[in-house]
């Protein structure tokens, strides 16, 4: 098996940067989830409420960030440090995170957007944030703006077949490219599915090794044309019939890093290795 593509996602729900190599961190790839969008309850938004962040690009640069979306004038950012402290969620149901306003011309910029009034968040100390699930010894604790772990693996021998049960069902929508599931590492080999038994697995890839957590269950962004925001029925209604396992409809495993010996639990100041397109990937056990 062999690593196939690298993506991140500068603001959560923005669209994907594709990477032939990246930095990882205790909590996920460099530069990946540090930006959240929020609304006047300091609560996430991403494009389960607005399908049109699909056209945000966001591309980050030494020390800040620059937007872009069609229609709208590019904006540079710089990450605000010293800036205002805010409270934010990633959900309604999580617990807040300390984060920091990125200013009025960035909530501006994004307001206009999305045609609501939102605040544009930036996560100056990941390490403050914890995984929303337990984690083994040895992994990091420390999560990006993520759902709730640092990174999500997808398999191209998984989506091969997936494809095939749209062909075969007769659906209008397939096939569906793997950027329907926003996945940060995706590999090629293997057989379809094997990430599901890696749950409490260690995995190395290149040099780095991740310890899996849980299969991810999916939501309504992955029936969100990543291209055009446009919302189907598929991969959903197909995963309900072939993948709905414990009322979640799996795809993709979720994955925490595993630190250095000698790190601090949290994984301040840790370098965790670079992932490559092409690097190794094996089952440790």
């Amino acid at each position: 098996m062999r690593l196939a593509a690298i993506h991140t996602y500068p603001i959560k729900g923005c669209r994907r940067l594709d990477h032939d190599a990246a930095r990882v961190e205790p909590w996920g790839l460099a530069g990946d989830r540090r930006w959240l969008i929020v609304d006047d309850g300091g609560v996430g938004v991403t494009q389960r409420q607005h399908p049109e962040l699909v056209t945000l690009r966001a591309v980050p640069r030494p020390g800040g960030l620059e937007l872009a979306a069609p229609g709208r004038p590019a904006l540079d950012l710089a990450e605000p440090h010293g800036g205002e402290p805010i409270e934010v969620r990633v959900f309604e149901s999580r617990p807040t995170t300390p984060a920091l306003a990125a200013g009025p011309t960035a909530d501006d910029w994004l307001s206009r957007l999305l045609g609501q009034p939102v605040r544009l968040a930036w996560l100056g100390d990941p390490a403050a944030n914890p995984v929303m699930q337990p984690v083994p010894d040895g992994a990091g604790t420390s999560v990006n703006f993520a759902d709730g772990t640092p990174l999500l693996l997808t398999s191209t021998a998984s989506l091969d077949e997936f494809n095939a049960w749209l062909l075969e069902s007769g659906s209008p929508e397939g096939p569906l490219p793997m950027s329907r599931f926003r996945a940060n590492l995706v590999i090629a080999g293997g057989s379809p599915w094997a990430e599901g038994e890696w749950v409490d697995r260690r995995v190395r890839i290149g040099a780095t090794v991740f310890r899996g957590l849980t299969q991810c269950g999916r939501c309504v962004v992955s029936a969100t044309d990543q291209d055009t925001g446009v919302r189907g029925q598929e991969p959903l209604r197909t995963l309900a019939v072939r993948r709905n396992i414990g009322r979640r409809l799996l795809f993709g495993l979720q994955l925490a890093v595993e630190l250095p010996p000698d790190a601090d639990p949290v994984g301040r100041a840790v370098d965790c290795g670079t992932l490559t397109i092409g690097d190794e990937v094996e089952l440790l056990g």
